[in-house]
């Protein structure tokens, strides 16, 4: 249990994420939860507006897996990388991979995380955060070596910060966790308006 948050608030916990980072999160901050990866189709959202659309799939997300576990406190999550103006996913394979790394490359990124806190009976806190990322010059042979590691195909914008792509930072401005796929303080503050919402 975490010491920070009522047993009330955190003994029903249900993270709606496949991500294994994500997961690590929440152990390390000694919570206990059912994992249930969400079945939504993230290509059916519009991405007019990349920062709702992160919050809007989040909270799709967390609906989603409401209707199979209705009695959880459901937490779900979905992260984007914006370069100048473009929505980066995850890369479908090594060369979409290295067009994404070549982009970033020399830039600043923002990497936003939708947020979705969905409790019964419909109580739902639905945010976003966002962190600028500082990318160092990269040049072909690294963002070769690097996808041979296999590591960037999983991963929104080609990269885990917390993994081999740490080298490739100069710098951050906001919530580490944040780019490594869930906001801890972010979702600290909205498990304590849940709270409120309780009392």
């Amino acid at each position: 249990m975490n010491p920070f948050l009522s047993f009330e608030i955190q003994e029903r916990l249900l993270l709606a994420s496949a991500s294994p980072r994500r997961r690590e999160i929440l152990k390390n901050l000694g919570f206990e939860f059912e994992v249930l990866p969400s079945n939504v189709d993230e290509s059916e959202v519009p991405w007019n507006d990349p920062v709702e659309s992160a919050k809007l799939l989040a909270e799709i997300k967390g609906v989603d897996a409401q209707m199979t576990r209705p009695r959880k406190t459901i937490i779900a999550a979905d992260t984007i990388v914006l370069c100048e103006g473009k929505v980066m996913g995850k890369p479908s394979g090594p060369e979409e991979a290295a067009e994404m790394l070549g982009a970033l490359s020399g830039k600043m990124h923002e990497v936003v995380t939708g947020i979705a806190l969905i409790a019964p009976p419909n109580r739902r806190i639905i945010e976003a955060e966002s962190t600028k990322v500082y990318f160092r010059k990269l040049d072909s042979q690294e963002i070769s070596r690097y996808i041979s590691t296999r590591e960037p195909f999983d991963k929104a914008g080609a990269y885990a910060i917390q993994g081999f792509a740490s080298a490739f930072i100069d710098r951050i401005d906001g919530d580490y966790f944040n780019v490594v796929g869930l906001p801890v303080a972010r979702l600290f503050s909205m498990f304590r308006r849940l709270e409120g919402m309780k009392r």
